[in-house]
């Protein structure tokens, strides 16, 4: 059986923000709470899979959002070159997560059906539904599907033995998890459908939502889709990296050989 090397990447964090800014229903609104920026790297032999892009100094400056270093820069400890990677999976397509495609031009792009329909539809009408959105972003998507080079899902799908894709929806309407083998077991990036482990853990939706019934059902199926809960890897949370160890550089962390303690939020 295949089984993949996962690394986290942190590429940007925002400490300016508060829990009313994380959770729905909190009564400790006013309280800091950090987020971190993540991409996911999924290696096997000389096989390298890119979950989801970050985004780029243009976007940080638009957005006034700076980030840590370029996605480019993020991924060269792991001795990945924009040219090299053919797999792209794109977990959704907001700014944070699809926001450096363009800086990967050979590849190919995973997605849902969902997810492309969202961003080009009537939803994209209103102002806050569009705002986790950039209009160069999702232009860039349609062009690589119109050079041939999207691979739609609808649902569940297998990019690569041992890496599936699951669609969550909630926090967009496509929004999907990776579920990825490991020495570990099943472990399964939960991308934006569970920010934080305390999203999960405590069932608190977080405040971007289109549907709230997906979102709160989606907890559920991260669960079942992981081997364990502690393989559960949320898309923003700072706590990543004190459960999981620093490896190559100290924004790379391992996640695939599991937390180095049980994971309590």
């Amino acid at each position: 059986m295949t089984e993949w090397q996962v690394h986290a990447v942190k590429y940007a964090d925002r400490n300016a923000r508060t829990r009313a800014d994380s959770f729905i229903f909190d009564d400790n609104h006013d309280a800091p709470h950090a987020m971190d920026y993540f991409m996911w790297a999924l290696r096997c032999g000389d096989q390298t899979i890119l979950v989801d892009t970050g985004y780029d100094g243009a976007e940080a400056e638009a957005r006034d959002r700076p980030i840590r270093m370029d996605p480019v820069t993020a991924l060269a400890p792991l001795g990945i070159k924009p040219d090299d990677i053919t797999t792209l999976i794109v977990t959704h397509l907001h700014y944070d997560h699809a926001g450096g495609l363009d800086l990967f031009p050979n590849a190919t792009l995973h997605m849902q059906s969902a997810e492309m329909a969202y961003a080009t539809g009537p939803c994209m009408c209103h102002d806050t539904l569009r705002m986790p959105f950039t209009a160069d972003h999702i232009c860039t998507a349609i062009k690589r599907l119109y050079a041939g080079k999207v691979v739609f899902y609808d649902g569940d799908g297998q990019v690569a033995d041992g890496v599936t894709v699951h669609c969550i929806g909630g926090h967009s309407r496509g929004l999907q998890a990776v579920r990825v083998r490991t020495s570990a077991g099943w472990l399964v990036l939960a991308s934006d459908a569970a920010h934080f482990w305390e999203n999960l853990h405590a069932r608190k939706p977080f405040p971007i939502v289109v549907d709230m019934q997906n979102m709160l059902d989606g907890f559920t199926t991260l669960e079942q889709l992981a081997s364990h809960p502690n393989l559960i890897i949320p898309g923003h949370d700072p706590l990543v990296r004190d459960y999981f160890p620093q490896t190559i550089a100290d924004h790379i962390t391992r996640l695939d050989r599991g937390p180095t303690r049980d994971i309590k939020t």
